[in-house]
């Protein structure tokens, strides 16, 4: 048997000098000052919503400083720039609120101006510079597309410019037709020069829901209450206009109800809801007035109460004196015009979408139902929720602007509601003191109608942004409602 061998007694290991055991001196050099460029900014595209603010507060500004020319007035006078400013955000944002009497302080090149603010304003500042750019032959950049695209109802840039060059189109073939139609009429009573120039003028006017007139001495078309060839074209002209192009373009191609979307099924309803219970409200408020429509006959009451359920949606002619309509049918009217028109059309308010929305949306909380339903349909909750932003910020914007004008002006606050709201709306209807107002009270004015015009489109913007996606949820729990 072999025996274990001995370890054998470790030998101590030599030492080796390391790195770190030798010292090294070195002289201290000179301090230095290094200069370090700013770290570039981080650049971020702008919000969509920022073009159409930006473009059509460009073009105000523009139209304002041309009004202000000698050689567009009747006078040959400069116009105060408060004035022609405030003439330019009317009619750029199809409002229809006027200091000046557009058909005797403005001569027809001043006229032809505020005609094209009319319809850039219409049509929408995207619209009008994308189909300039096309005319041109520039490309629209993916941006434009974009922001165009939420403008008009389209979720992204594919099939924008084919949906723009039909907007246009459609636009082109109506106006046509009313020129045409108000020209036939007009003939019958001025030469033929005066007559297109009237025609063409209040066709452009009541399809773009602007609601500005050539007639003269504020009158707009009470001189026309008994003419029902004039009345019947500027109110479809209006309606038209006020539904706009998707739920015209999905009725041509669906015919039937039942394959309609959502969208349309809900504009032509409350249109017609409206329309029916506007002409059965006027008729019932007003029909006993001597100084409206008690002193018509039946069929013209009728007429006159039908086109005054019609020019509260965003459009300001009237064929009644508005100061003289009783205190109720003065808020009846209010209530038309906050509604207002559709989405994506040329009518303003807070539009029938964001209406019907909120209407059905009460229905479901009075049923104990969760789910918004519509027609078969449940409305996404965020669309719900944007419905509610945009009339509670429409609300509050109507109150501080009437507020305002109460402390600065003398006038009964029924009038100054009504003036506050049809700025709003982009209406025009006034009570007859928007020219007695001061420059303070213009400058609300002006400001109100901004606001009614971009707000409600930029809000929507906005509001839809693709949403920040987060991480965490919170807690439930109730809270007293009611």
């Amino acid at each position: 048997m072999r025996e274990p061998e001995t370890p054998r007694p470790e030998t101590p290991h030599p030492y080796v000098r390391r790195p770190g055991d030798r010292v090294i001196r070195r002289a201290v050099l000179r301090p230095e000052a290094v200069t370090l460029s700013a770290p570039k900014r981080r650049w971020r595209p702008r919000h969509p919503a920022l073009l159409p603010v930006l473009g059509f507060g460009g073009v105000i500004l523009v139209g304002g400083l041309l009004l202000t020319l000698p050689f567009v007035t009747t006078s040959g006078r400069p116009t105060p720039f408060i004035d022609a400013l405030f003439t330019a955000t009317s009619a750029v944002c199809v409002t229809g609120l006027v200091v000046v009497d557009t058909g005797t302080h403005w001569n027809g090149l001043g006229q032809a101006l505020i005609l094209a603010l009319i319809q850039i304003g219409g049509l929408g500042f995207l619209t009008t510079s994308t189909l300039l750019l096309l005319l041109i032959g520039r490309r629209a950049t993916l941006r434009e597309r974009l922001a165009l695209g939420m403008t008009i109802g389209v979720p992204g840039p594919g099939g924008v410019l084919h949906l723009l060059r039909r907007i246009a189109l459609l636009t082109v073939i109506i106006e046509t037709l009313g020129i045409a139609t108000l020209f036939l009429r007009f003939i019958q009573e001025m030469p033929p020069g005066r007559a297109f120039w009237w025609a063409v003028f209040h066709a452009v006017s009541a399809f773009n829901n602007a609601g500005i007139d050539i007639i003269g001495g504020f009158r707009s078309l009470t001189v026309y209450q008994g003419d029902t060839w004039i009345l019947l074209t500027i109110a479809t002209l209006i309606i038209l206009g006020g539904i706009g192009y998707t739920p015209l373009a999905d009725l041509a191609r669906c015919r039937t109800w039942r394959r309609l979307t959502l969208d349309t099924k809900l504009v032509l309803s409350m249109t017609a809801a409206l329309l029916i219970g506007g002409t059965v409200g006027m008729l019932l408020l007003e029909g006993g007035n001597p100084a409206t429509l008690g002193q018509l006959a039946w069929p013209e009451r009728l007429l006159n109460g039908f086109f005054h359920s019609v020019t509260p949606r965003t459009a300001g002619f009237n064929s009644i004196p508005i100061s003289a309509m009783h205190d109720q049918s003065l808020v009846f009217t209010i209530a038309l015009m906050f509604i207002g028109g559709s989405s994506g059309s040329t009518a303003g308010g807070v539009k029938v979408q964001t209406f019907s929305v909120l209407f059905f949306a009460i229905a479901a909380a009075v049923q104990g139902r969760e789910a918004v339903v519509a027609f078969g349909r449940e409305v996404p909750h965020r669309q719900v929720y944007q419905a509610l932003a945009i009339a509670l910020l429409a609300i509050a914007a109507v109150f501080v602007v009437a507020l305002g004008l109460t402390v600065f002006e003398p006038f009964n606050v029924i009038d100054v509601a009504f003036e506050t709201v049809s700025g709003f709306g982009t209406v025009g209807l006034s009570t007859g003191i928007t020219p007695r107002l001061g420059p303070g009270s213009r400058l609300l004015l002006i400001a109100i109608m901004f606001v009614g015009r971009l707000g409600p489109l930029t809000l929507a913007l906005a509001l839809a942004a693709r949403p920040t996606p987060r991480g965490i949820r919170y807690a439930r729990e109730h809270v007293k409602i009611g």
